[in-house]
């Protein structure tokens, strides 16, 4: 502004003097005129902007403060003095030397004639005036500040999480895994931690195969000898000469009887392996209890009625539980099968099923001589089984196992107890609406 005035007073020169009427003429009527202009949040009234001219001996020959200076030396302040000299002048100076605010900037240009400096013209400005808007600028750059760190650290939760949740995920698993619990490798997308959660899962199927191969072979070797030993000495017995009819009618019905147990045996390893190599539901539907208990004892009614045994059955027709409908039958056949197996003759047996607490309880309850203190913790173990009562016979000891899994895969459990007025309790308990995979 300083120069652009300047360059105005310079067209104003006569006789080589240094003319000021015309600019004190604009100054006057600038200063009468009433301002309407806002600029952001300040109104403007009036122009606050000063000017002075001197001439080549710093002596003020013009003032548009009604001419307060005018006569005065500037020759020694900054902005004349750098000014008369060629180099840039300017300098703040407060008019109040103990008010911060009272500064006042000034910024000179030269007045040449014919490229001489023949004078200075410097405009004023209180620096109030720009310190309102450095204020102004300086709370939103704060803000805009305040909004960026908040956003950058918004940002770098959001990306933190992102790389830490399926870190988590697959922690978790690992641990999983370490326990022993069977849980299906959590969805990690297609980044290098997903890869790394599949090598785990592959490592892991293949090591599981390896110890599951080396056990079953172990189990079942172990639990075929008797059978075949029956078999084989049944039939030694068979070659000898003479051997009377009633004798090899009852030597032919100890095969075909052991037979049966080893294909029985096969066929519930088969289905409990198939059982325990599942690592979530894949079948799930709602399953009417009442209807479902009804089914099964009607399959075991035959088996009832041999031994005079009644089966009570207590549950409401709006009992509901999600799951997959041939495991649950099976595990709870499995259930109420011992209890008939263990019941003395004309005995009864309580099959009931209630919602509580968002689980389902399926209970089934005995009059049999219940459970020996030492089997309690053991009867859901692979191969365990005790002595039947009618028989003198243990089973393949793989039903209440295979109802061990069923209840895991539905993120329950099933428990046993002997009732204190005789007899066993068994309970399978799973959750109305079971987990999406194993826990």
């Amino acid at each position: 502004m300083a120069v652009v005035l300047a360059s105005f007073v310079e067209g104003q020169i006569e006789e080589n003097s240094i003319g000021t009427d015309s600019l004190a003429s604009a100054f006057r009527r600038a200063m009468s005129r009433t301002l309407s202009a806002r600029i952001y949040d300040l109104s403007k009234k009036r122009i606050n902007v000063m000017v002075y001219v001197t001439d080549k001996e710093g002596i003020v020959i013009f003032d548009s403060n009604r001419g307060k200076a005018e006569g005065q030396d500037y020759s020694l302040w900054n902005d004349v003095y750098n000014t008369l000299r060629g180099r840039y002048g300017a300098r703040s100076t407060r008019n109040n030397p103990d008010d911060d605010t009272s500064s006042v900037l000034y910024v000179a240009a030269p007045i040449r004639i014919n490229e001489d400096i023949a004078g200075v013209l410097t405009v004023a400005k209180p620096a109030a005036s720009i310190t309102h808007f450095w204020n102004l600028a300086r709370r939103k750059l704060i803000l805009a500040g305040v909004l960026a760190a908040a956003a950058v650290a918004g940002l770098g939760m959001l990306f933190s999480a992102w790389i830490t949740w399926p870190i988590q995920k697959l922690t978790a698993y690992a641990h999983a895994v370490r326990d022993g619990r069977r849980t299906s490798l959590p969805v990690l997308g297609k980044s290098e931690i997903g890869e790394l959660g599949a090598a785990f899962e592959q490592m892991r199927d293949a090591l599981e195969g390896k110890d599951y191969v080396d056990h079953y072979v172990q189990t079942l070797t172990h639990e075929m000898k008797s059978p075949l030993s029956a078999i084989a000495g049944a039939a030694e017995l068979l070659k000898e000469e003479n051997v009377p009819a009633d004798r090899r009618r009852r030597f032919l019905d100890n095969i075909c009887t052991e037979s049966a147990r080893i294909r029985d045996l096969v066929d519930r390893l088969l289905q409990l392996a198939a059982l325990e190599k599942k690592k979530e539901l894949s079948d799930v539907e709602e399953i009417r209890l009442a209807a479902l208990l009804a089914d099964i004892i009607a399959a075991l009614h035959p088996t009832c009625s041999a031994k005079g045994i009644g089966v009570k059955l207590e549950c409401a027709e709006s009992t509901v539980v999600q799951g997959e409908r041939f495991l649950l039958r099976q595990a709870i056949v499995n259930i109420l099968q011992n209890a008939i197996e263990f019941s003395p003759p004309a005995g009864t047996v309580r099959l009931s099923a209630r919602e509580q607490g968002g689980k389902v309880e399926i209970a089934v309850l005995d009059d049999g001589p219940g459970i020996p203190p030492y089997a309690l913790d053991k009867v859901f173990e692979r191969f365990y089984s005790l002595i039947r009562p009618d028989t003198g016979r243990k089973s393949s000891g793989i039903g209440l196992t295979f109802t061990h899994e069923v209840a895991v895969l539905h993120g329950g459990q099933v428990t046993a107890e002997n009732r204190e007025e005789g007899g066993a309790r068994v309970v399978l308990a799973i959750p109305a609406i079971p987990p999406p995979g194993r826990g």
